[in-house]
């Protein structure tokens, strides 16, 4: 099996055992995080309703960042998201890593939801 498609596979199986155990309400929404080589993404979501309650990313237009794939860009898409998630009334959060070690830049954007004011 080609290395990246192992590396796939076990991100998926790691996703998937979160998943069974994370759900978002609407008291206590998710706070789920996609990265990809370039970007970093994150959004609130009341699985419930199935509805997404804010989202941001690097590839938003109202974050003025050099580079947007390292941990000062996803520490600042934590931050822009607290601020989304305060104005919506939002305080507390389930954090949902979607696969991915919780080291880097998944690390650095937790940071920055919770310098933010958001409590996970």
């Amino acid at each position: 099996m080609n290395k990246n498609v192992a590396k796939s596979l076990r991100r998926s199986r790691r996703r998937i055992g979160i998943r069974k155990r994370v759900q978002g309400t609407a008291g206590k929404p998710r706070l789920t995080i996609y990265k990809s080589l370039n970007h970093m993404y994150a959004q609130i979501v009341n699985d419930l309703d199935g509805v997404t309650l804010a989202a941001a990313s690097t590839s938003t237009k109202g974050l003025k960042l050099e580079k947007t794939g390292n941990s000062d860009a996803a520490t600042k898409v934590g931050e822009m998201l607290a601020e989304k998630a305060k104005a919506k009334g939002i305080s507390e959060v389930v954090f949902d890593r979607g696969g991915f070690k919780f080291h880097g830049r998944v690390k650095a954007l937790a940071d920055g939801a919770r310098k933010g004011g958001l409590k996970f």
